[in-house]
């Protein structure tokens, strides 16, 4: 495969990273996104009056679930050692928000990096944490 050169690599823009997660129920997946972390969905499609596929969007973010089928293996383990992070205003009113949708969260923190945070794991076990730079370390 030819590597592209300097030039034509800046040509190329990325436009979009909108990854794919494998969920053991599809709608309560949508219903938790929707609902407790305020996405919106955006495409879906079906197959025999099932769902199994959808992208949901919040902002500039999109991420698609899948309904995992067994072909797709196990969910022991699917997901761990990855984490969305979602650059956001302000982690703070984040939690806010997301604590006034229903959720039991822990306070943000300021990690030695700079970033104030607040995690949230979905049902599926997938580990989301909302950023905001801050000055505070």
């Amino acid at each position: 495969m030819p590597i592209a050169t300097e030039d034509q690599t800046r040509a190329l823009k990325l436009r979009e990273l909108c990854p794919l997660l494998f969920v053991q129920d599809i709608q309560r997946s949508i219903a938790f996104y929707c609902q407790a972390l305020g996405f919106n969905l955006a495409r879906q499609a079906g197959a025999g009056g099932s769902l199994f596929w959808c992208m949901l969007e919040r902002d500039v973010c999109s991420l698609m679930l899948q309904q995992a089928e067994a072909e797709d293996g196990s969910p022991m383990g699917r997901g761990r050692g990855v984490i969305f992070y979602f650059v956001c205003d302000a982690a703070d009113q984040m939690h806010a928000e997301l604590t006034d949708r229903g959720l039991t969260l822990a306070a943000p923190k300021t990690a030695y990096y700079g970033m104030r945070q607040v995690t949230v794991r979905d049902p599926d076990g997938y580990e989301l944490c909302f950023e905001n730079p801050t000055t505070e370390a």
